[in-house]
């Protein structure tokens, strides 16, 4: 039954969880009471709650001003972002079909909701009188840039058009928040319908033994119990694709993997994609700009398209060299192996294994035993502890949104709180793929009062089986270094305003405290704190570290290259023109063989599942890992540069400069402040293993 707000009820008054402050520890939302029924009473009550705001701001007879106006937009929508932070983050993490249902309807209420703030002419008229008046307001520093970003919101969502294209424009954004809600549920559906099923043991030739109690788990839940059950879920697919002997089941899974959402059915992607693409370019267009990605990177660090191509294809040139004689290697052992078989895309992640097993004696399963879900979680915690001086303590009594969530208060040094942060680890098929950072509530200041954010990081590792712990491969170990990155984005932030705390930032600047964390993960004096063997407590030797270390570089062309390939297609996507209309699969083909992209290798992520760009915000994006990558090389360097990795002058910087911060201020000038110059690139190139190849030696 759906209740309004607060209904009566059978004469009795039902509370709707969003209707009242929170009344839990530390004010988190209140899981447990939640449920669906009550989003959509609560989005309508929040939306109405702050149109009225919006009203009185307009209605003002007072001249236009900071507080009256600026400030007063600011902190209008409290309700409606309340209620909001927690449906996207439960329809990310925890869906179901009345969650997908409501995401459905929602989705254009929001945009309608949205355009008539952004295009409400009497509230834009206040904002540009003000930030007309800018340099003799006298405001301070933040107070600036939040004007600054104020004003131009406005007039990136059409403020300033005509009626008529103002008109168009909103049925743009009506149709785009549809169907990239459309796109990721249309992913997760197909992710969750395909199963590999293995009736006879000969099949799992080659598969580490944590594989295959999984996959007999997950058969038994699905009522094959004798059987075994492999997903399109990266715990179940890539350890699958490296160590599967069998390889006309390797190539079974990677197609069905690499044809996601491409199969002409209800869950086919590729028509959304067309139209995204299509209403993105028309959007810019409109606003004056020569592309959507022109429109995006106007807000970046890298500022134009010629930057970022700049950036892709230098490493472009030095990466595929390096990826094309990793397929040679492969190659020969294939031959040596007398197989008689050309090495195709499938066959990637199998002889790279074998040749890296070959080269270094380096097989990552060694590792995983060392590398205990809950140590490895420790050890983020003592790399905050060593470098801000952060203590985490475990809260039971607290809501959780999943039984698999645990929470944590975290503090300052004396004491004072900054946070709490949530931690959701392991896969459900409730639960979209990959890992992410996300926030129950931002970062701000109230009344002089800092308000604690509320913190997540959420991650798809498989669940133990067996009463066994999670054991974590090495990349999954750097995974949860780079979520907690983020994290401390959150958790440290220190401004005033919600709009520019902690992760609000450019996509190819909030990747560098998430990819700077990375390099804490393996260096030897904290792998000696946190990878302890699980059964016997034994240290992680240092000859296995050793290969470790030697085989990182290995592969690092095909890494690069596969990203790459991805990032370049985001940009080809979102540098077309208004009025032009693609084929996906085929403008996906004529792109990659233009590039030069060898067949052995698929881009990351192919245009039907390439969610980032088309249902996760990073759209004209992709290419951010990597230009942050430069960033985060270089900021660490200065820590070796200090002599000490938890360096404390050079750690009290980074948070002053960088994870405070937030966005009161320009990317590099935040940056330059920390280095005292701008990032130098050779950092990247080396951590790559790339020098060689880039200068031709």
């Amino acid at each position: 039954m759906s209740i309004s707000f607060n209904e009566s009820v059978q004469g009795q008054e039902v509370k709707n969880p969003f209707s009242e402050p929170y009344k839990t520890p530390f004010q988190v939302p209140p899981f447990e009471a939640i449920r669906p029924e009550h989003f959509m009473p609560a989005f309508g009550q929040g939306m109405k709650k702050q149109q009225d705001e919006i009203t009185e701001i307009c209605a003002q007879e007072t001249a236009p001003d900071f507080e009256n106006t600026i400030l007063a937009l600011e902190e209008s929508g409290e309700l409606l972002k309340k209620v909001a932070s927690v449906f996207f983050n439960l329809s990310s993490a925890n869906t179901n079909p009345e969650i997908e249902a409501i995401s459905k309807e929602i989705a254009p209420e929001l945009s309608r909701h949205s355009d008539d703030i952004y295009l409400n002419e009497a509230l834009f008229r206040r904002v540009k009188s003000v930030n007309d008046r800018l340099p003799e307001l006298g405001l301070t520093p933040e107070q600036a840039r939040l004007m600054e970003k104020a004003y131009k919101a406005f007039v990136r969502s059409g403020a300033n058009l005509d009626a008529g294209h103002q008109l168009r424009m909103r049925e743009i954004n009506k149709e785009l928040s549809v169907l990239t809600v459309r796109f990721g549920q249309n992913l997760l559906a197909e992710t969750n319908s395909f199963e590999l099923i293995a009736d006879q043991e000969s099949q799992l030739s080659g598969l580490p033994d944590s594989l295959k109690s999984a996959a007999a788990q997950a058969a038994k839940d699905a009522g094959e119990d004798g059987k075994w059950k492999f997903s399109l879920h990266n715990p179940s697919v890539m350890p699958f694709l490296q160590y599967a002997d069998d390889r006309q089941l390797r190539e079974k899974i990677y197609v069905a993997y690499t044809n996601r959402c491409n199969h002409n059915n209800e869950f086919d992607n590729n028509e959304i994609v067309v139209q995204i693409a299509a209403l993105r370019a028309e959007k810019a267009a409109l606003l004056g700009y020569q592309s959507h990605a022109a429109y995006v990177l106007e807000e970046s660090m890298a500022k134009t398209t010629n930057q970022v191509y700049d950036l892709l294809d230098s490493l472009w040139k030095a990466a595929l060299p390096v990826a094309k004689n990793e397929a040679s290697e492969m190659q020969l052992l294939m031959d040596k192996n007398g197989k008689n078989e050309k090495l195709q895309a499938f066959d990637w992640f199998y002889y790279a294994d074998k040749v890296r097993m070959d080269k270094y004696n380096y097989n990552a399963e060694e590792l995983k035993p060392y590398f205990k879900l809950e140590n490895v979680r420790d050890g983020i915690f003592t790399v905050a502890q060593k470098l801000y001086g952060l203590t985490f303590t475990e809260i039971t009594e607290i809501p959780k949104y999943h039984e698999d969530v645990t929470a944590y208060e975290v503090k300052e040094a004396d004491g004072t709180l900054t946070g709490i942060l949530y931690m959701d680890f392991f896969t459900r098929n409730s639960k979209r793929g990959g890992a992410w950072m996300t926030s129950y509530r931002r970062q701000k200041r109230k009344d002089g009062q800092r308000i604690a954010p509320v913190i997540s990081i959420v991650c798809n590792y498989a669940k133990p089986v067996d009463n066994e712990p999670a054991l974590l491969t090495p990349d999954e170990v750097e995974t949860l270094f780079h979520e907690f990155g983020h994290a401390l984005h959150g958790l440290l932030s220190d401004v005033t305003f919600e709009t520019l705390s902690g992760t609000s930032v450019p996509r190819d600047f909030v990747e560098l405290p998430s990819q700077i964390m990375e390099h804490w993960a393996f260096e030897p004096e904290m792998l000696k704190s946190y990878a302890r063997h699980y059964q016997t407590g034994e240290i992680i030797p240092v000859t296995l570290v050793d290969k470790m270390k030697k085989a990182s570089k290995f592969n690092q062309g095909f890494a690069t290259v596969e990203y790459l390939a991805a990032s370049l297609l985001d940009m080809s996507y979102h540098t077309l023109q208004a009025g032009t209309t693609v084929q996906p699969v085929l403008f996906e083909k004529q792109k990659m063989e233009g590039l030069g992209l060898i067949s052995q290798i698929s881009p990351r992520y192919r245009s039907s599942y390439f969610q980032h760009v088309f249902s996760g915000g990073y759209s004209a994006g992709y290419y951010s890992y990597i230009w942050s990558e430069v960033l985060d090389c270089d900021a660490f360097a200065a820590f070796g540069e200090a002599g000490d990795i938890f360096d404390a002058h050079t750690a009290k910087s980074f948070r002053k400069n960088i994870l405070e911060k937030g966005a009161t201020d320009e990317p590099m000038a935040l940056y330059e402040s920390f280095r005292g110059r701008k990032p130098d690139p050779k950092y990247l190139l080396e951590n790559r293993g790339l020098s060689q190849a880039l200068s031709g030696s």
